[in-house]
């Protein structure tokens, strides 16, 4: 592929190799990604292509593409790309993206990718060298992005185990009974008592009481129409909403919503409440509507922010509202009985000592979404000018050619 340019078909550089069944795939663990059509969807052992590369979807209405940039799992609703020529395969996963690839029906009962549509894709496959520049510059845009993520999940799970630690374990309360140093500064340590008392839900922090979450927290429910919403309104839906994650990335806009929808604020708390077992539950990013599917939880004062926000998002909670679900086929929970949903209730000062220590990472994970969410648009807006050859590597860095 020396040269210039070269007009070919993706038969022509690689092939579609078939996935792998995969029982219990959900389950198991181990350094590896495992791809399904729509992405990763467990980590294995052991990988089944051994260097990185495409995943493209093989069954359902809709087929992603997928890139990995180390050996990784495919099970059987997907294929992973074989080059038969040297290609750099990250720009062989941008060039895909700008294809369509569910336009690839098989015609089978189930829609599927038909591997004969593809091999027979026109692709135009630049020189290797352009090849790995253009991979380069799209994949840091990516990296960035990917970074960006890892550094939400991480202070989520910082913010996890602090709440665990301090409303669950009752860890500063134990050391404190065993005659340990907590580990805190002495203002927050002091708000700590040193006895447990029993009660309804175990030992509890003496002075601390069961109560009900509806007692720190309130359903906002401010319904809006149709008609009445602006187009260019941020929307999120349920399909926007990530399981087990607190950072909401993605939403549209309202232009075309055709029912009412709820108003929420920056902030916000939204619980997916139609089959809540996914646990989509997370923190608004901006001011917006939402579908009527989610609950909009707000705390009776910002001082209570952290501690509903460690409840409603906890899997004990998220199984307490699948069991009061009604409901067969699409179980859905209600606000009345999420809000009797029994915590122990701590101080004031402890709630807002937690909630003071919570909220700039919760800040700088609202930061990092709009950050991302620029590098993503930046990427698109080069994505299909880079593959195309209307603009050049050299002209999109900003470096001039002699």
């Amino acid at each position: 592929m020396a040269g210039a340019w070269q007009t070919v078909v993706w038969g022509d550089i690689a092939t579609l190799e078939y996935g792998r069944s995969l029982r219990g795939f959900d389950s198991l663990q181990g350094p590896y990604p495992v791809y399904g059509t729509n992405g990763r969807v467990a980590w294995h052992s052991e990988p089944l292509c051994p260097y990185a590369s495409v995943v493209i979807g093989r069954k359902g209405a809709y087929r992603g593409v997928h890139y990995s940039s180390t050996p990784f799992f495919v099970i059987d609703t997907a294929f992973y790309l074989k080059p038969k020529t040297e290609i750099d395969t990250r720009w062989a996963y941008y060039e895909l993206l700008t294809q369509d690839i569910n336009g690839m029906d098989s015609g089978s009962a189930i829609p599927s990718t038909s591997r004969e549509d593809f091999y027979s894709l026109p692709v135009r496959v630049p020189p290797l060298p352009e090849q790995r520049a253009i991979a380069h510059v799209l994949g840091t845009l990516d990296d960035k992005i990917e970074l960006n993520r890892r550094m939400n999940e991480t202070l989520e799970q910082m913010a996890r185990a602090l709440f665990k630690s301090w409303f669950v374990d009752f860890d500063p309360v134990r050391a404190k009974l065993e005659g340990r140093d907590t580990g805190l500064p002495p203002d927050i340590a002091a708000l700590f008592p040193d006895r447990l008392v029993p009660s309804e839900l175990g030992d509890i922090p003496e002075g601390w009481e069961v109560k009900a979450l509806g007692e720190v927290a309130t359903q906002r429910r401010s319904t809006v129409k149709a008609e009445h919403i602006d187009p260019d309104t941020p929307y999120i839906a349920l399909e926007h909403m990530p399981k087990f994650s607190i950072a909401l990335p993605d939403w549209e806009t309202a232009d075309g919503l055709a029912s009412g929808k709820f108003r929420f604020e920056h902030g916000d708390i939204l619980f997916g409440k139609l089959r809540p077992y996914f646990h989509k539950v997370g923190v608004a990013p901006l001011d917006g509507v939402c579908s009527t599917d989610i609950v909009v939880v707000a705390p009776t004062s910002q001082d209570w922010f952290g501690f509903v926000l460690g409840h409603t998002s906890s899997p004990e909670f998220v199984d307490y509202t699948d069991s009061v679900s009604t409901g067969t086929k699409m179980p859905r929970t209600k606000w009345e009985d999420m809000a009797r949903y029994k915590v122990v209730l701590p101080s004031s000062q402890a709630a807002t000592a937690f909630s003071d220590m919570v909220r700039p990472w919760i800040d700088s994970i609202i930061r990092t979404i709009h950050g991302s969410r620029a590098l993503a648009a930046q990427r698109d807006a080069l994505l299909p000018r880079l593959v195309s050859g209307e603009v050049g590597v050299l002209e999109v860095v900003g470096w001039t050619s002699t």
